[in-house]
């Protein structure tokens, strides 16, 4: 039986900011771009989210929604130090680290032998010292994998902790909707719900073969999720599958020639980007376009070389899905590691 932790720091962004600046407690408080041009709000505190504000809005909707909002712009550095600070501290109980953002991890603990063993008390003890050594609060989620975890550290936030123990993963998952399942995203749930499955406990009625016949190969990674089951390991390493960039205008551009004028500077920060990397190489490229009317669109081809020619093309193509202005453009290269999927020479004599 796997022990697996998931933490996650509350609103970290806007925690450290109130941390490193009392005059921004207990008032709505968010970090993110300015709401003169097309900024996007990264994170928020809870005060702020009391007004519906949310993380990937825009700042200009925050600021309707919560006229008295105070907007700071992000400081990445400070953030990446004090992200530093708390996977320091993950460090003394495990180095089974996955982590998936500056903020949040998995944590395979299964060996460890802090804590006499107990992965609860791990939590609490490493909830403990970033309050104490960094000054913010962590919520964590304890279970058997890494799906009921990342559940439960949501479960009691902010300042969180939820432990489901073996014996009460049955109970836990059968009311858990689907919507909380790993890979279900707005419209999978759609088509969930309009088949009557709102819930594990209705999945788990439904053999795996009817599962398959109406789902596909997702249907068996739905009916192990509405068992509690997931086998997934945590990943000490996570492979990059892509780099990229973007950029939003301040004011939509109006047409093609207009977003072909600005793809050249793209292409050139990819490139800055992709040099400073190590040990992947490029197996395809991709224009993301997202137009005025906030609906985006991805076009990707595969090729070991991709030169300014494709991105035209793919921009091209892109851009032809709704021919209307333009407010953000980005360009990217899909990515695999050496060996990664390469030919393998054969013997010539066995």
């Amino acid at each position: 039986m796997r022990k697996i932790l998931h933490s996650d720091a509350d609103c970290f962004y806007a925690a450290v900011e109130m941390r490193d600046f009392p005059q921004y407690r207990g008032i709505p408080l968010a970090v993110g771009g300015s709401a003169d041009g097309r900024g996007v709000i990264a994170t928020c505190n809870y005060e702020a989210r009391a007004y519906g504000v949310h993380s990937a809005m825009s700042s200009a909707r925050a600021l309707r929604l919560c006229p008295h909002l105070t907007l700071v712009r992000g400081r990445m550095d400070v953030y990446k130090t004090v992200s530093r600070q708390i996977f320091d501290i993950y460090r003394r109980y495990t180095d089974l680290i996955e982590p998936l953002s500056l903020d949040e991890a998995f944590m395979d603990v299964s060996h460890s032998t802090a804590c006499q063993g107990s992965a609860t008390r791990m939590a609490e003890a490493i909830r403990a010292q970033v309050l104490a050594e960094v000054g913010l609060t962590v919520s964590i989620g304890v279970a058997s994998n890494k799906f009921l975890a990342k559940i439960a550290s949501d479960w009691n936030k902010p300042d969180g902790l939820k432990v489901i123990l073996p014996q009460e993963v049955e109970a836990f998952v059968h009311d858990l909707p689907v919507s909380k399942l790993h890979g279900v995203g707005k419209r999978t749930a759609e088509k969930l719900h309009a088949q009557g499955l709102f819930t594990c406990g209705d999945i788990r009625k439904l053999s795996l073969q009817t599962m398959l016949e109406r789902f596909g190969s997702f249907g068996q990674r739905l009916h192990e999720l509405a068992h509690g089951r997931d086998e997934r390991p945590v990943k000490v390493s996570r492979e990059r599958k892509s780099i990229s960039t973007e950029h939003t205008y301040r004011e939509d551009l109006p047409d093609l020639a207009a977003c072909q004028d600005r793809l050249p500077e793209l292409i050139e920060d990819l490139t800055a980007r992709y040099a400073r990397l190590q040990g992947y190489r490029i197996q395809g490229a991709l224009v993301k376009v997202k137009f005025a009317d906030f609906t985006q669109t991805t076009v990707e081809h595969s090729h070991p070389k991709p030169d300014d020619a494709l991105f035209e093309q793919l921009l091209q193509e892109g851009w032809a899905r709704r021919a209307m202005p333009v407010r953000l453009l980005g360009v990217g290269y899909r990515l695999q590691q050496p060996g990664e999927g390469a030919p393998t020479q054969l013997k010539l004599f066995e």
